[in-house]
């Protein structure tokens, strides 16, 4: 079974669940993505009604197509979706994928939503795929990002500059973070004792 496969699985625990996303998730993520904040430091914008169908549908159909696969992450708290999350640059010879494009609505940041979520992909990666490498970048300039890796235990590795266009022109600085399987041990303790307060 190829790694494309055996990442199309339903991830849970008692906070959040995250699902391979599929046509009926799209008022879900309709009902959270048309937040202006929430694309500031994405490579990509979903500014009205028309961004979100190309954005959603280019989602869905890189992760149908096997390049990517896409979750849909759902507090379980609440019922509602929360977001999304995936599972990109697939790199099975290497053992080594990235977890990105990650974001998710207002209501659902600084509540331990994330903290969850990345810690079921990288227990998957890990234990269920045999990953050796797993890889985030973000924008520089993201703090928010940046401050949210550093809690789940990634290690900052370097700016590569210049890395890509933003929407508006702007060229990203794009940030490597990294767990590998000999960390994993002690970030997957530290990550079931829950999130800590700032």
């Amino acid at each position: 079974m190829s790694w494309t496969e055996r990442s199309r699985v339903r991830l849970e625990n008692g906070h959040v669940s995250l699902t391979p996303v599929v046509e009926a998730d799209r008022a879900g993520w309709r009902e959270q993505a048309l937040d202006p904040d929430i694309w500031t430091y994405f490579v990509t914008r979903v500014d009205d009604e028309a961004g979100f169908e190309e954005f959603f549908d280019s989602y869905l159909a890189a992760s149908d197509a096997g390049r990517r696969t896409t979750f849909t992450v759902t507090d379980l708290a609440s019922g509602r979706v929360a977001g999304s999350m995936s599972y990109g640059n697939l790199a099975e010879k290497d053992l080594r994928l990235e977890v990105g494009s990650s974001w998710l609505g207002r209501d659902f940041r600084g509540r331990g939503v994330n903290h969850w979520a990345k810690f079921l992909l990288m227990r998957h990666a890990f234990e269920g795929m045999g990953a050796e490498r797993v890889e985030f970048k973000t924008d520089v300039l993201n703090e928010r990002a940046r401050r949210g890796l550093r809690a789940v235990g990634a290690t900052e590795e370097g700016v590569l500059r210049s890395y890509n266009v933003m929407p508006g022109g702007r060229r990203r600085d794009a940030v490597y973070y990294s767990v590998l399987r000999a960390e994993w041990p002690d970030v997957r303790a530290r990550l079931e004792g829950g999130p800590r307060t700032r």
